[in-house]
């Protein structure tokens, strides 16, 4: 784990940390530099033991790019809660955040199948053995890459507190406290073509319930 500087009192170095805040999320920044210009794009992932796993279309140059080894960034972030202090500058948020830096490399077939499954489930739980496997043709058109997670190559950030207690002469009794925030299921809007006779997916009945 690298080491974190700035507000290093919220750092978690223990591996269970990073993992429990990649699984939380769905999506996440992939960041690196192509032709000298900054890219970073909003990316869905999943953690796959050691490694986070991507996809996205061969034909896209910068995920190429990331895919032939040029040094990368991953990141996640959570809002778990509105810090509200009795003042603007004691005000922030509860969070969870973690970054994970390396070399991207390109999943192989039929590795690359299971990834993307894997990437399904993580979205939505049993939903790649509801339908079928993916094709050679939509396999082909997919680049599968994988982010190594290494010992020295993470940071992790977590906020889980109250406001500051404000000091005795400054305190005018004004409200301060957490306002807790969440991403909860809403009920499925089925496609335009699909008639009302036609049963929900079990893996979307489960989401929905949140089991």
């Amino acid at each position: 784990m690298k080491q974190i500087r700035r507000e290093h009192h919220l750092a978690r170095t223990d591996r269970a940390a990073l993992d429990s805040v990649l699984d939380a999320a769905a999506v996440g920044t992939l960041a690196t530099v192509v032709d000298g210009l900054p890219w970073v794009v909003p990316m869905l992932y999943a953690r796959d033991g050691d490694r986070v796993v991507l996809h996205g279309s061969t034909g896209a140059g910068a995920l190429r790019h990331v895919a032939a080894g040029a040094p990368a960034a991953f990141c996640v972030t959570l809002l778990d809660g509105i810090v509200v202090a009795e003042t603007l500058f004691e005000s922030t948020a509860n969070y969870r955040s973690a970054v994970v830096r390396g070399n991207l490399t390109v999943i192989d077939q039929p590795d690359a199948a299971h990834a993307l499954d894997l990437m399904s489930d993580a979205l939505i739980p049993g939903r790649s053995s509801e339908v079928r496997s993916s094709t050679k043709k939509e396999l082909a058109a997919t680049l599968a890459i994988a982010l190594p997670i290494e010992p020295e190559g993470w940071t992790v950030k977590v906020r889980d507190a109250p406001p500051p207690r404000p000091e005795a002469q400054a305190d005018h009794g004004g409200w301060a406290g957490v306002v807790p925030l969440r991403t909860v299921a809403g009920d499925p809007v089925p496609a335009p073509w699909v008639t009302p006779e036609t049963d929900t997916p079990e893996s979307v009945r489960r989401l929905i319930k949140g089991t």
